[in-house]
């Protein structure tokens, strides 16, 4: 990748100064080149604050950022200044991490930036202050253009899963599960294993709903007569899918080696 990343502020009360301040002391250790947007003032009083040396290099373009990264810390101006104190969220700053949000996608579209990342953000603090999507998710995707259901990926080196059903109580996320949502989150998943890990050949694990899968029917019908049918469709569309698995079983190491990513549906 030849473009930077864009890391976005997060909610300033939290702890997305520090990753972005941590972040850029291990630039060695293979960090690619990134810029934050944010407050400059704000990250390098933290970084007084903790006794880091890190300096920060205001931008003016994204494009800046590479040249810089191995110097300073480069910071994209949010255009204003924070007011919550650590641990303590204020909705007055919600207009900056949404606008961090925004400027950050508005990089990669406009190709000044490789790829967004996102600090933690306080879902609770911008509901208070009018923000009316359920999190950073379906946010994204509005920015993105809308349209189709979004899909989150909880990815690490050893384990991808991806939950149906996102940012839902848990009573909505069993009243609203689909065979279609199960269906189209392993279309999304196999899609995005061959293109962007480079499986050539995906096997999805899907997990029953209740537990043990619903053994046979004895612990609920949903496995039987909403996962199995989407199961059934995702084969038929060329799909290694498998399972009902029983939930309680298949993320252990040895069951992780038999599959590539799991669907998970109850909700994250």
């Amino acid at each position: 990748m030849t473009l930077p990343l864009a890391l976005t502020m997060g909610e300033p009360a939290g702890i997305g100064g520090e990753i972005a301040l941590q972040a850029w002391q291990r630039r060695g250790d293979g960090v690619p080149p990134f810029y934050v947007v944010d407050d400059p003032d704000r990250l390098a009083a933290l970084a007084r604050r903790l006794g880091w040396n890190v300096p920060v290099r205001i931008l003016t373009a994204p494009e800046e950022a590479p040249g810089t990264f191995s110097e300073a810390l480069p910071v994209l101006p949010i255009g204003g200044q924070p007011q919550a104190a650590p641990g303590r969220p204020d909705p007055a700053d919600a207009s900056l991490v949404i606008r961090s949000i925004d400027v950050a996608v508005a990089d990669v579209q406009a190709g000044r930036a490789g790829a967004v990342v996102t600090n933690p953000i306080n879902k609770d603090v911008l509901y208070r202050a009018g923000f009316r999507y359920p999190g950073h998710t379906e946010y994204l995707a509005e920015l993105a253009g809308g349209g189709a259901v979004s899909v989150m990926m909880l990815a690490s080196p050893q384990l991808r899963v991806v939950p149906v059903t996102i940012h839902l109580a848990l009573r909505c996320a069993i009243a609203q599960l689909s065979s279609a949502a199960i269906v189209h989150a392993g279309r999304v998943t196999h899609a995005a294993l061959l293109r962007d890990f480079g499986v050539a050949a995906p096997v999805i694990a899907v997990a029953g709903l209740n537990p043990h899968a619903g053994e046979a029917g004895g612990l609920g019908r949903e496995d039987i007569d909403v996962v199995a049918p989407a199961i059934a469709a995702l084969r038929a569309a060329g799909i290694d899918a498998r399972g009902p698995l029983a939930a309680d079983t298949m993320f252990h190491a040895a069951a992780r080696r038999g599959y590539d990513a799991a669907l998970r549906i109850e909700s994250h």
